[in-house]
């Protein structure tokens, strides 16, 4: 069975029928997405603050004693943008999305609920230290930089509650496919738990480190740590989280931006095949992020450097495949010719637009980040803001811009009432798209032509130099444009919950049926080869290098607290 013959809810009573089967997921959506905006708007707000210090306006005295230091807020801002807006959201996007793909309910619902809960309790036990002061340790908390205990129990209570919420989607995709043999998984839903396997694998790395090492050292179990395994154990969770910012985007790119540009997936088959390249391939890369540590050999830096190459290739896959998907779209609109397909598109549909943004300042994240896998040049640019640069376009542009794409279609569903002043919100996406064009090549030539430090306050820097002042600026405007397109977006969305105008109909969930009819082959629909594959890599990649690492472990290195 093909994913366009999975059944639709009708529009009209029979939509709101099929709607009140779902009331307990659109709860916990909307718990998991109300705590990733409050989340967001105070990482925002640090991130603004950063972009005035670097022009040598420093907010943060007049903040005392909220904020006590830089980085302080520095450490907030990537905490709260990189770690709680990005998780809190997927596992409420993925509550609706695998839910309203398999058409059926969560099969153990209180299971996602106590996810939920774990998250929240870590976010909180998270927050004291951090508002304290006590974990002013950077978005990595590299040892031997040192936090308060509460604040690695907490990340890790909101990493076992992701995990949580993911056995609660296998259970769903389980109980589907014994009620429905025989058929293939919608795309959405396989991609999405893809997605969450993906994530459980990947996490191990952070799990090892913090239960292992980082909290028994905080509680003063142990008197110190190995700062090199530590870098190790973080960098095998620390890569394979941009592909978890990332993937639920392309599960957007793919599944659901296809249908609101009124055309179709260009290739079910290939689409599920990038997923499942991203589970191979997404974990056994993080010696890339170690080129400059000297305990790692040079040949399994090497090895790492290839498979960061090979994790590329579904990305290459996924922009010509959804851009197919696309000019399907453009040319059901009316669109002739070579690129008059593009001017047809639904660009007057914010979610559209965002989502089609996101993809186009992508391609720019992704070219960083084969040159961050070259050795040669990132030893030019590892420890500069060409590094903030990148990932301002990777989390900060095609994860960020598209969950606000997908935000002004998920907001009015899950409220029922019509989306507040849709051209502000297309102002807001246009607003991030260029303010992220000036922040990012303003920070990549920073980096790349007078190697600009990163993590450093650059408006008090005495090694400042002048010829820094033009760049800095072109930043600076990127920051007020984003800043722009923050207050837009909260404006929104605070109107949309506010609005007293409710929709006549639920809205649906955008799933964008296949162009080709022809039945997905068995093998994509297998998880057997592509897990255990998964793991053989893992294992061959990282296994003998952490061997030696733990056998020569010196837990030596005491705590500091630097700020």
């Amino acid at each position: 069975m093909s994913v366009q013959s999975i059944p639709q809810p009708a529009a009209g009573a029979d939509a709101h029928s099929s709607e009140a089967r779902f009331s307990l997921e659109n709860k916990l959506t909307g718990w998991h997405i109300g705590v990733a905006m409050a989340a967001l708007s105070i990482g925002v707000t640090l991130g603004i603050m950063q972009g005035f210090e670097h022009l040598g306006i420093d907010l943060y005295k007049y903040t005392a004693p909220a904020f006590k230091t830089y980085y302080q807020g520095l450490t907030i801002h990537g905490v709260l943008n990189a770690l709680v807006w990005t998780t809190f959201f997927i596992v409420g996007f993925f509550t609706t999305a695998i839910t309203r793909s398999l058409d059926r309910p969560l099969k153990y619902p209180w299971i996602n609920v106590l996810g939920f809960v774990l998250m929240f309790v870590g976010l909180l036990m998270a927050t004291y230290p951090l508002l304290a002061n006590l974990a002013t340790v950077l978005y990595t908390f590299y040892p031997p930089m040192q936090a308060h205990w509460t604040f690695y129990l907490g990340l890790t209570l909101v990493v076992v509650g992701s995990w949580v919420a993911g056995y609660g989607f296998y259970f769903t995709l389980h109980a589907w496919r014994k009620e429905n043999p025989g058929k293939r998984t919608p795309f959405i839903a396989l991609a999405s738990t893809i997605t969450m396997v993906m994530w459980q694998i990947a996490t191990l790395g952070v799990a090892v480190e913090i239960l292992t090492m980082l909290l028994p050292w905080s509680l003063g179990l142990i008197k110190g740590t190995d700062p090199l395994l530590a870098r190790t154990y973080f960098w095998y969770t620390g890569h394979p989280l941009v592909y978890f910012w990332l993937l639920p985007a392309y599960v957007a790119w793919y599944g659901m931006v296809p249908k609101q540009a009124g055309g179709k997936m260009f290739s079910d088959s290939l689409a599920r095949l990038v997923f499942w390249l991203f589970l191979l391939l997404s974990t056994p890369v993080g010696f890339h992020h170690q080129y400059t540590d000297p305990g790692i050999p040079q040949g399994w830096k090497f090895i790492h450097a290839l498979l960061t190459y090979g994790v590329a290739f579904p990305s290459l896959l996924t922009a010509f495949t959804v851009a197919a998907s696309l000019e399907i779209g453009g040319r059901a609109r009316g669109g002739k010719g070579w690129f008059g397909w593009i001017r047809k598109l639904p660009w007057d549909n914010p979610s559209y637009t965002a989502q089609n943004l996101a993809m186009i300042l992508f391609a720019f994240g992704g070219i960083s980040g084969i040159t961050n896998a070259s050795y040669n040049v990132n030893l030019a640019v590892h420890n500069t803001v060409w590094i903030p640069g990148h990932f301002h376009l990777t989390v900060g542009s095609a994860t960020t811009l598209t969950f606000f794409g997908i935000a002004y279609w998920l907001v009015p569903k899950l409220t029922g009432k019509q989306l507040y002043k849709p051209k502000l919100a297309l102002a807001q996406a246009w607003t991030w798209f260029f303010g992220m064009i000036f922040f990012g090549n303003g920070f990549h030539l920073l980096g790349l032509h007078y190697g600009v430090p990163r993590r450093t306050m650059l408006g008090a820097a005495v090694y400042r130099d002048p010829a820094w002042t033009p760049f800095l600026i072109e930043v600076f405007v990127g920051v007020l444009l984003l800043t722009t397109s923050a207050i837009l977006f909260y404006w929104v969305i605070i109107g949309t919950l506010a609005h007293k105008k409710r929709l006549e109909k639920p809205v649906e969930m955008p799933i964008a049926e296949a162009a080709d009819p022809t039945p997905v082959p068995a093998w994509l629909d297998t998880w057997k080869p592509w897990l255990y594959g998964a793991i053989a890599l893992i294992i061959i990649a990282y296994g003998p290098m952490l061997y030696t690492l733990i056998s020569e472990m010196q837990l030596t290195s005491p705590g500091f607290r630097v700020w």
